[in-house]
């Protein structure tokens, strides 16, 4: 398929910002695209050459592809960059200089999709001497051959900076408006934007199959695939042990009471930790460990790869659990922070496991021995779970619970997970099924004190006077209905001028800076990747910002490795804090 056919397309999501007539137009496409290369335009879509599981990088920066700009134009680099200053959009800068540029090849050959998908692939096997080059040359290649439209969307890609606004939610209902319109018969009024349906419940069975292949893959390719070849391919996909999925998210609650009556009576109350989320793969003696984010962290984590080895009595098992620090001379759970650092390391791991020690607390199983979990009500995840884990104090457990029907005794609970320095109390429905990464209130966290929120950082600005070298004032945003990110404010206070005093501006500007997509003045917008735990005195209603409301003295408490996009803050829940402090 031709790339000049894509980038059409998103051109015309570019033009709207209609959710539905987003949808409308990635269906259509879906239509034509062959079965061969339907997974690559589905990663393509999303601006992503990798599904969200795989941890391979590009390693490509702004400055990088500014130099592929020069060398595929003959412009000087100075130039280039001179004019993404200007523009603010290097895709932009790579459309208009393709257009005028002076050196024009001798042969040019129309793009297709698998030669850009191909070459921008390999810039990830690219290490060591004399890779830069080797990147510049592919990128280059590229660029040289392209359109100008074309140039606009690699240059975007290779930023991950797509600006065309298509979230999950849309990708989703396009493949089944593409590959089961006609049997539930979906019209799309454009004029209207509007969709009639004359199959409602059929219609909902297919979106089900759809999102369920979803969950168990985390990769719209072959839940695409699957869905041209029809309703049966899709139902036969199923979870895989060594690829991770999105992890349950929970509701917030501020008592006992009002978690009862949102998971039901009785409940299972179990302590809520202090530490990071591990999703736990076994299969037969192969351990892997992924954090939230799908990222694998087997190789930082060497003692809970050996207790898992041991003390889990399955072939083959998917298990969600949390790592939580302790302190080798009192044997009490520390705070998140003391083991943070463990999450990155590559080098000395059997000094920083020895340094910072984690105990592995299981309270889910997903898969066991060749059966999907997922459908299966939580009490009887439970008892599988209390069968399979053989307990050892300080290397593996199952999380400290009770089941109840007792607001009290809920209450009793919270001020023992407390006492024990934990966060507070996660409160479950026995009878639910397991949904990654949904909050549909199958399970809530109870915690009394002030809610902070985690928030994406999607843009900066350059100090002023001693902070001039540092990106010291970032600007923040929440997860709206479909993932897009919504700016709620601007945060500068809560980070250190010295390293040795904290979380730094110079550590927060050594993190960001790889990630700039674009400058204008001092402001830099960033690639979202970073998330902070951002602290605040109050929210206000706000025009400034695109979620329409503003924190009020925000501070950063803390970066939050560990977390993914997709478990941010979301606008929902602003909105809940903002009626709650009305009350």
């Amino acid at each position: 398929m031709e790339y000049n056919a894509l980038v059409e397309v998103y051109e015309a999501l570019d033009s709207t910002s209609k959710r539905l007539e987003k949808t409308h137009i990635i269906s259509e496409f879906l239509k034509k695209v062959p079965k061969e290369d339907i997974a690559t335009i589905m990663l393509l879509l999303e601006g992503r050459l990798f599904p969200r599981w795989d941890s391979r990088e590009l390693g490509v920066a702004s400055r990088l592809v500014i130099k592929a700009i020069s060398s595929a134009t003959g412009i000087e680099a100075e130039k280039v960059e001179k004019e993404w200053k200007k523009a603010g959009d290097l895709g932009n800068v790579a459309e208009n200089l393709i257009k005028g540029k002076k050196q024009a090849t001798l042969f040019s050959s129309s793009l297709s999709v698998r030669k850009v998908f191909s070459n921008l692939q390999k810039l990830a096997t690219l290490e060591g001497h004399g890779s830069v080059d080797k990147k510049i040359g592919l990128i280059s290649e590229l660029l040289t051959s392209a359109t100008p439209k074309e140039a606009k969307y690699i240059t975007r890609t290779l930023l991950q900076d797509m600006r065309i606004g298509v979230g999950e939610g849309s990708l989703r209902d396009a493949i089944v408006w593409a590959f089961f319109g006609d049997k539930v018969k979906i019209a799309y009024n454009v004029e209207e934007n509007d969709i009639q349906i004359e199959d409602r419940e059929e219609y909902n069975k297919y979106v089900g199959a759809v999102q369920k292949a979803y969950d168990a893959t985390n990769d719209f390719g072959p839940v695409a695939e699957a869905a041209k070849s029809g309703l049966k391919a899709l139902e036969k996909m199923e979870l895989s042990v060594g690829i991770p999925i999105k992890v349950m998210l929970a509701l917030k609650v501020d008592n006992a009471k009002e978690g009862l009556e949102r998971v039901g009576k009785p409940a299972e109350a179990e302590y809520k930790y202090d530490g990071f989320r591990i999703q736990a793969h076994k299969k037969g003696n192969d351990v892997k460990l992924f954090t939230r984010k799908l990222e694998d962290v087997t190789m930082q984590f060497p003692e809970a790869v050996s207790a898992i080895k041991k003390n889990i009595k399955a072939k083959e098992a998917i298990l969600d659990s949390e790592a939580v620090g302790y302190s080798k001379a009192s044997g009490k759970y520390l705070p998140f922070q003391s083991i943070s650092q463990r999450i990155k390391r590559k080098y000395d791991i059997e000094k920083m496991a020895s340094d910072f020690p984690v105990e592995v607390n299981v309270f889910d199983i997903i898969y066991y021995d060749g059966k999907s979990f997922l459908d299966e009500p939580f009490e009887e995840r439970k008892k599988v779970l209390k069968k399979i884990v053989s307990e050892e104090k300080k290397r593996i457990v199952l999380a400290k619970s009770i089941t109840t029907s007792d607001e009290k005794e809920i209450e009793n609970f919270y001020n023992e997970a407390i006492e024990k320095g934990n966060e507070g109390l996660m409160l479950k429905k026995l009878d639910a099924p397991y949904r990654p990464g949904a909050r549909v209130g199958y399970m809530v966290k109870y915690k009394k004190y002030r809610e902070t929120f985690d928030l994406a950082v999607v843009g900066a600005e350059w100090g002023e006077g001693k902070r001039t070298k540092w990106l010291s004032s970032y600007i923040i945003a929440c997860a709206g209905e479909d993932g897009e990110l919504l700016e709620v404010g601007r945060v500068s206070t809560g980070l250190k001028e010295k390293d040795e005093e904290g979380l730094s501006f110079n550590e927060m500007t050594k993190i960001l800076k790889p990630l700039v997509i674009s400058e204008k003045g001092k402001e830099a917008r960033i690639k979202p990747k970073i998330i902070i735990e951002v602290g605040y005195e109050e929210i206000q209603k706000s025009p400034t910002y695109s979620s329409g409301y503003a924190l009020r003295f925000p501070r950063v408490i803390c970066l939050r490795e560990e977390k993914s996009l997709s478990e941010i803050t979301t606008l929902e829940q602003v909105e809940e804090a903002y009626g709650g402090q009305k009350k």
